[in-house]
């Protein structure tokens, strides 16, 4: 996607008033998102942090919509993900070294290595949690390099996150599970988040589960679930972490095959796993982890 500012041409006898306009909007504008950024600061609890957090994605949602965009063919073969000679850290100890490596829209690639060879870093410096020290790495338009923590958020909206432990509300039912994703991320039109989370759970075959709790679901269904909480904001990427370990085989496979469907979609998905059975009966591009380099 590219953006653009286009600006209006006007009289000349009007020039001179736009100028002092569009300074007081920039005034103006800058004063509101330093005072977004103060509060943000602020110690919130509970209900008031949500509220503040869908606040705050709303006003970047509108910064956002307020930019003029264009598509081309040509950016859409651009990759969704492009790392270059990019090393990885963890407490200052090196795990991975010198990668190199793309990903393109609606592709799904398997990472694969041993317990302990870094596959979760990978991902993790993909979404932000771990800091680009040198290298190149860019996810979604985002430079990952020295990213300021609002445009991680803001990144992260275009990401979907699946763990291996869930990590779901368990006080909440699977309905306010998914809204609490769309609260925090700025949605305000209900009757289109309910239609979005009616959808999300059709895709992954649960349509009839929105009044459950958590734990009257199976280890399928829940993790089902969470895929369908990485669905809800349409994201460009999908990032599964071991999102089967958990699992017993037949779910499992029917678990990848979903993956499988979404990327078919155009939505890309990197997926960590040392489940060769599956791979194997469900092929696709795979990255190699062994002794801190990463292979095709």
């Amino acid at each position: 996607m590219i953006n653009i500012d286009i600006e209006p041409v006007l009289e000349n006898n009007t020039e001179k008033t736009t100028e002092t306009e569009e300074n007081l909007l920039q005034e103006n504008h800058e004063q509101t998102h330093q005072q977004s950024e103060e509060n943000m600061n602020a110690t919130i609890n509970g209900e008031e942090m949500e509220e503040k957090e869908a606040e705050v994605a709303s006003k970047d949602k509108e910064e956002e919509c307020s930019e003029v965009k264009i598509e081309t063919s040509e950016i859409k073969e651009q990759p969704v993900i492009e790392v270059n000679n990019a090393d990885i850290y963890q407490k200052n100890i090196l795990i991975l070294s010198n990668i190199s490596f793309t990903v393109k829209q609606g592709e799904l690639i398997y990472v694969v290595g041993k317990t302990g060879s870094g596959k979760s870093n990978l991902l993790k410096l993909l979404y932000g949690e771990v800091p680009v020290k040198n290298g190149e790495v860019n996810v979604a338009g985002y430079s990952m390099y020295k990213i300021k923590s609002k445009n991680i958020q803001r990144l992260r909206r275009k990401l979907g996150i699946v763990f291996q432990d869930f990590q779901l509300l368990y006080d909440r039912s699977v309905y306010e599970n998914l809204k609490f994703v769309t609260k925090v991320t700025g949605w305000k039109d209900r009757v289109k988040r309910d239609e979005r989370i009616e959808e999300v759970l059709n895709m992954v075959g649960l349509k009839t589960k929105g009044h459950k709790m958590p734990h009257q679901l199976s280890g399928g269904e829940q993790q089902r679930i969470c895929i369908a909480r990485a669905l809800v904001n349409n994201p460009e990427i999908i990032f599964a972490d071991e999102p089967t370990g958990n699992l017993d085989p037949e779910t499992s496979f029917d678990i990848f095959k979903l993956f499988h469907e979404i990327s078919k979609k155009g939505t890309s998905v990197m997926i960590a796993t040392h489940n060769y059975t599956i791979i194997n009966q469900l092929p696709s591009r795979v990255l190699y982890i062994n002794q801190g380099k990463v292979t095709e």
